[in-house]
Parts: C-alpha cells; sequence; structure tokens
C-alpha cells in the first residue's frame, strides 16, 4: 500500500553549537494536505522547513520528502518540492519571463512545456500583462505572485511558503492567499507552510503551534481552540491582583494576564457573564466575550502571545545566531 504521506518527520532536530533550534519535532503532512508552522521568529520554523527543502543537515531524526530522505535522497526531494522563501530571491534585473524561463532551464523542463506553463501560470496569478516588466518595478505583492508561479514550475508535490506573505499589507495579503488556494486546487499539491499570522494559519487544514524549538500542539484549528473549554472572557479590572484572588477564590478560575486584561475560558460563556458581573461589579471596569481563536490557543498552550516572543531580545538574538550559523 502506498503512504498517503508526502511529508514525514521523526525526532527531527537541529543544534548549533549549544544551541538546539529544533528539538525532536515529529510530524506528517499528506497529500493536498495545507499544514502549518505557527510561532514567534525564532521559534524554529524556518529552520525545519530548511531541513525539510536539504537547505540544512538534521543534526539528529529523520525526514522524508515524497517518499525521499533529505539526508541521502536531496536531488528526489529538490525535484518534489517548490519554495517561497521569507526575502524575495527574484531576479530584478530579469522580467518576468525571464525569471520563470531560467526556473524551466535549471530544472530541465522541454522547452515547448516550460513556455505553456510559464504562459498559464502567470494567467493564473495575474502577470500576464506584466510579463515582459523588469521585476524591479514590480509592487512586493506582485513579486510574490511571481515567486509562487515559480514554486510551481516544475509541477512540485509539496509547496513550502516560509511567512508568505512578510512585510505585505492586509490587503495584498488575502490577495496572494486567494492565489495559492486557487493554485492548490487546481493542482493539488500539499501546502507546508510557516507564519506568525493567526489569520494565515486559519486556512490549514492542521495547525503545529512551535515555541523555542518544540511541538507544543498540533491539531485542526476548530480542535485546537476547542481545547480551552469554552467561549474566551476578557476582564479590565481597576485591581489586577485582587481580581485574580476573587476568580480563583469564587469560581475556581486561574486567568491569563496580558496588557492589564485578564482573560479565562468558560463553557456558555454568555450564561456565566451575569454571575461574573454580579461577583465582580466594584472591580470591573470592562468585560468581554467572544469565541476563542488561535492566538487565545497560542496564549494558552505557551503562557505568552506570540507577539511578545516576537519582541524578545533573547529569541532575536537566537534567530541571529541561526542565521549567521547558516551562512557559514
Amino acid at each position: 500500500m502506498l503512504n498517503p504521506n508526502v511529508i514525514e518527520a521523526d525526532s527531527l532536530s537541529r543544534r548549533f553549537d549549544s544551541f538546539v533550534a529544533v528539538d525532536s519535532v515529529s510530524f506528517s503532512v499528506s497529500e493536498g494536505e495545507v499544514f502549518a508552522f505557527l510561532g514567534p521568529n525564532g521559534a524554529g520554523k524556518t529552520t525545519t522547513i530548511n531541513m525539510l527543502c536539504t537547505l540544512l543537515r538534521p543534526t539528529g531524526g529523520t525526514a522524508t520528502v515524497n517518499g525521499y530522505d533529505v539526508v541521502r535522497q536531496r536531488s528526489g526531494v529538490r525535484r518534489s518540492i517548490g519554495l517561497v522563501f521569507q526575502d524575495p530571491t527574484l531576479d530584478e534585473h530579469l522580467t518576468a519571463e525571464q525569471n520563470l524561463r531560467f526556473h524551466a532551464y535549471a530544472y530541465r523542463i522541454p522547452r515547448h512545456l516550460a513556455e505553456k506553463r510559464i504562459g498559464d501560470l502567470l494567467e493564473l496569478v495575474e502577470l500576464s500583462d506584466r510579463r515582459r516588466s523588469s521585476v524591479r518595478t514590480f509592487s512586493g505583492g506582485m513579486k510574490r505572485r511571481l515567486e509562487i508561479a515559480r514554486g510551481l514550475l516544475h509541477n512540485p508535490r509539496v509547496m513550502f511558503l516560509d511567512e508568505p506573505t512578510l512585510g505585505l499589507d492586509p490587503q495584498t495579503r488575502r490577495h496572494i492567499w486567494e492565489h495559492i488556494l486557487q493554485l492548490r486546487e487546481r493542482h493539488g499539491f500539499a501546502i507546508f507552510l510557516t507564519t506568525h499570522y493567526m489569520d494565515e494559519a486559519e486556512v490549514a487544514g492542521r495547525v503545529a503551534i512551535m515555541d523555542n524549538g518544540h511541538i507544543i500542539a498540533l491539531d485542526t484549528p476548530e480542535r485546537l481552540k476547542d481545547q480551552l473549554g469554552g467561549d474566551v472572557i476578557t476582564v479590565e479590572a481597576q485591581d489586577v491582583d485582587a481580581t485574580k484572588a476573587e476568580l480563583l477564590r469564587r469560581f475556581e478560575v486561574v486567568p491569563l494576564e496580558e496588557d492589564g486584561h485578564l482573560s479565562f475560558s468558560m463553557p456558555h460563556g454568555n450564561r456565566f457573564l451575569p454571575r461574573l458581573l454580579r461577583t465582580l461589579e466594584s472591580r470591573v471596569i470592562s468585560v468581554g466575550l467572544r469565541r476563542p481563536t488561535l492566538e487565545d490557543v497560542f496564549l494558552h498552550v505557551t503562557g505568552h502571545a506570540i507577539r511578545d516572543r516576537e519582541a524578545d531580545p533573547v529569541s532575536q538574538a537566537r534567530a541571529h545566531v541561526i542565521q549567521h550559523r547558516r551562512g557559514r
């Protein structure tokens, strides 16, 4: 029986001297699946992608992509994947179609077939009218769309997207994702996505939350949210410490604190709110009620918000070390 998984990682690890960037992560990705790694900079997401794409050798564990071992069968892996990096990798002195032709040549795609694919993909990403324009005249969103077209030119089984919309405005990000999902629907490839944008992770069939080199949680977005056990209630109080103590004493609730607000989950939150307000009436400034988000899940399983770790200088230093070591 054929293995339906296009990616399999078993205790995959990467160490840089004494620093462990990725620590024994295990997961699989099935054919046609959208799989997301969600986490802050320095969490190990890009390091994992670089190992799966054969750009970085693991120091522990094993991984296969499309059945090829990432260490022993690198050529097979590379033929099977498309890759969009965080940073642009297009030759800005060439036109859009020249960039694609160079990629087709590198992958030994026959000329007649390459020209047809180039035309089809440029049309799909709405760049046909700019095919002969120099890439240096393109906006950030246009460059991203061209990179996605380039990554699909050789019909990969897996498309790796490493922070594909980093630095783009929300409207352009939505537009990019419309193209990505349309292309996936047409071509049937799997998507392995890394992101720290919660809305991007929502498009995935499954999400792996990564922090400090570990996978902390892995499931569908809805099941991850269901783990919180109900609606999310946020409380802004005059005395945060006293309110936390009162929530524990009266309701056996241990809230998380973020930016001076307390948050906790409660089944049937709309029914619970009247009791909460009667109990904390003199302490409360405002109260909010909403359905859980992936940001709530991240806060729940890691104990900190994703933007807190983004701003953490230690994590940023670790990320810098990784980039420095990779460049050796």
